[in-house]
């Protein structure tokens, strides 16, 4: 979504945003892992969300997180962006849950099995 359009959403027009999810990523100039929104939500894709690295530098690029935000708007031809808000809080998201599996195993990641007892065994026979 371009700058421009984004005065036009009015979900926009709010300050504080509640159960965002976001994505990481490795952002090659500032050399560190960023957080930005995904598709599917009421706030335009790819907004970038402030965030300290060492709370998502310990899980792997591509882990989805939920969080609550606070929108800035720094001035005329300045991209607006998010600020998370209770960072101390900041989790995985648990909807995302199959998915950050995968990603932090690989993506042709097995679920393991659930081990069957004695018990569940010999009630088969």
């Amino acid at each position: 979504m371009q700058l421009s359009l984004l005065d036009e959403v009015p979900e926009l027009n709010k300050v504080f945003f509640i159960d965002i999810f976001a994505e990481s990523f490795f952002d090659i100039n500032k050399r560190r892992m960023r957080l930005t929104t995904i598709l599917g939500q009421p706030v335009p894709r790819d907004i970038k969300i402030s965030c300290p690295s060492k709370l998502i530098g310990t899980y792997p690029e591509g882990t989805i997180f939920k969080l609550d935000a606070r929108l800035v708007r720094k001035g005329a031809g300045k991209r607006p962006y998010f600020v998370a808000i209770n960072r101390s809080h900041l989790q995985r998201a648990i909807e995302f849950f199959d998915y950050n599996l995968k990603v932090q195993n690989g993506f042709d990641y097995v679920y393991p099995k659930r081990k069957q007892t004695a018990r569940a065994m010999q009630a088969r026979v």
